[in-house]
């Protein structure tokens, strides 16, 4: 079996599974926002639920309209308040201990290699990085899950995809994905578990790795997964708030496909609108003049995102038609940034610096823009109307990439 077939047949309390199985599966975590929680909240209720399955296992985040932006989304945050409050949840982050909630499980030591993770947000497959089966759900199956503390699914088929090469200037794990979804597609992956591995990979910072798995969504995948390596256990070990197990692919385990790649041969890439996959090398875009740049979500919000938009910015100022607003992902890598002096950075170059929050990403708040302007950004989505006015306009990069555009006022590669 491959790693995602063995968490699977773990989880269901089965010696095998194999690809196409229906399978209900016990969960390990399940997750929810301010968003997506209150339905599954009300749909508990509808089905007559008075506690969850387990107090440990529920996760509530507010973070993509908070701090609140305005009464619909205090009140939605209420819900989730309330409903912590009520279940006495151990996993319950306000404003203030909040981060964006795919940064902050992990860091937290939340999620943990092996586990079965749901979450009522598509890009709950981040945590695969971890080696973990982690996907998104819809708020209903959420609801059922915290009465059952289980979920049903048909066991995906995996498709590996090897890195292998050196890697060029400028290139990081943003830039693999957006290859990679450039090449096979957004529906390239559908319903399929996308495994990362290769010499290259094993390379990859946790970071980065986030960054892959995160946007294995975009491919169309069911779930991104790293098998976990030394890495990652250093990564866990110091937050691990529980036991946890390290799965790994058998030798004859069997894919459906196996894509490799020569990462010498990828450069820092763009991804233009309206999709994810319409990727271009940035040397290849010419004169595209931007109003925006947005460094940080859960896709590139993490430490090393900050360190390296900090590194293009220092000493410089972004570009006077350019406003550049920063999202530390969490409280704890807002904080690092504050000692590191990368927020004096920022500020002296004429950002702005949020504090955590989805924000812009998905047309929030913090960054909405208006018909006809462009941004560059480092989330995970370019869809129309993602970020604000259905004729505005969203780019694609890695966090070198933005802050470069953002002092060029228009796509630009460092220099």
């Amino acid at each position: 079996m491959t790693i995602t077939e063995k968490i699977l047949a773990a989880g269901s309390d089965k010696k095998k599974v194999a690809p196409g199985d229906f399978i209900e599966c016990n969960v390990d975590i399940a997750l929810a926002n301010d968003v997506t929680a209150p339905l599954a909240i009300s749909e508990f209720k509808k089905a007559g639920g008075k506690r969850v399955f387990d107090s440990e296992k529920i996760v509530l985040v507010p973070d993509h309209f908070c701090p609140n932006k305005d009464i619909k989304s205090a009140e939605q945050a209420k819900i989730l308040r309330d409903f912590a409050k009520e279940q006495c949840l151990t996993h319950y982050y306000d404003v203030g201990r909040m981060g964006i909630e795919h940064a902050l499980l992990p860091e937290e030591g939340v999620v943990l290699p092996g586990d079965v993770i749901i979450g009522a947000d598509s890009h709950t497959c981040t945590y695969g990085a971890l080696g973990a089966f982690a996907t998104g759900v819809g708020s209903t199956d959420l609801a059922a899950c915290m009465i059952t503390g289980k979920v049903w699914f048909k066991v995906p088929a995996t498709i590996k995809f090897i890195f292998n090469g050196k890697l060029n200037k400028w290139v990081t794990g943003k830039d693999l994905i957006l290859y990679l979804i450039g090449d096979i597609g957004v529906d390239g992956a559908n319903y399929k578990a996308m495994e990362f591995s290769g010499e290259t990979l094993g390379k990859l910072s946790m970071s980065e790795r986030f960054t892959i798995c995160n946007m294995a969504i975009e491919a169309g995948g069911k779930a991104g997964i790293i098998p976990a390596d030394k890495k990652t256990l250093d990564y866990v070990e110091s937050r691990a708030e529980r036991p946890y197990e390290i799965y790994e692919n058998d030798r004859d385990a069997k894919y459906e496909k196996v894509i490799v790649y020569d990462c010498s041969k990828i450069e820092p890439v763009v991804a233009l609108p309206p999709l994810p996959s319409n990727r271009r090398f940035v040397k290849d875009v010419k004169d595209i003049k931007i109003d925006q740049a947005v460094i940080g979500s859960c896709t590139n919000g993490r430490i090393e995102d900050l360190r390296l938009a900090a590194s293009i910015l220092k000493g410089r100022k972004v570009h006077p038609d350019v406003r550049t607003i920063i999202f530390p992902a969490t409280q704890k890598i807002y904080l690092e940034a504050l000692k590191e002096g990368l927020i004096e950075i920022f500020i002296n170059s004429g950002c702005a610096v949020s504090t955590p929050t989805c924000g812009p990403c998905l047309g929030g708040h913090m960054g909405i823009l208006a018909k006809g302007e462009r941004a560059i950004a480092t989330t995970n989505r370019n869809f129309t109307g993602r970020m604000g006015h259905p004729e505005s306009e969203v780019y694609l990069s890695n966090p070198a990439v933005a802050a470069a555009s953002a002092i060029a006022g228009k796509i630009a590669l460092p220099e």
